[in-house]
């Protein structure tokens, strides 16, 4: 605000503006950072929610990952891709045919895992996230590893191994629908 002035006397609620050498103006310097401090905050706070996820403490020790009914029909419905998947793995094994081997974990390899929402992602731990994707990732090398001709027994370990990080997801974590 202008300081009251008493240059013009018949009006004595005139306020004549400020003088240049007496503005008040915000310096850029202290907007730059406001600015950054801004942004700073708002980077933190994702990366808090990137890593934590929507989570709570779950009913049975385990850790439970609070979503909404669809993301968890999401999940539930890829985990159930990865379970047929491997059905097909063995099946594929017992047959001792090394292309339905390679399909079936095509079929749950990282392509499959573009179709995630990125809001949903947000909301699951990174943990989960990294057991998920490395799942996935092991899909592929077993596809790779069937049609290179590696030996049934070795194709075997490489399930196993991939139905380990399965065990020890549905171990550490339940999905509960937020109502």
């Amino acid at each position: 605000m202008g300081a009251f002035s008493t240059d013009n006397a018949a009006n004595p609620l005139y306020f004549a503006p400020p003088s240049p050498d007496k503005a008040h103006h915000m310096k850029p310097n202290m907007l730059t950072k406001i600015a950054l401090l801004l942004w700073v905050v708002t980077i933190a706070v994702f990366v808090w929610f990137f890593i934590r996820g929507n989570t709570a403490a779950g009913t049975d020790g385990r850790t439970a990952v609070v979503l909404q009914i669809g993301e968890r029909d999401f999940v539930m419905k890829e985990m159930r891709g990865l379970l047929a998947a491997t059905q097909a793995i063995l099946e594929g094994v017992n047959q001792g045919n090394a292309q339905l081997i390679a399909n079936a974990a095509r079929s749950a390899g990282m392509a499959a895992a573009t179709d995630a929402n990125p809001t949903l992602m947000t909301k699951l731990p990174i943990e989960f996230k990294q057991l998920g994707l490395s799942l996935h990732r092991d899909m592929d090398d077993i596809a790779k590893a069937a049609e290179s001709g590696t030996p049934v027994p070795e194709l075997l370990k490489m399930t196993s191994n991939t139905l380990a990080k399965c065990v020890a997801c549905h171990a550490a974590w339940q999905i509960k629908a937020s109502l």
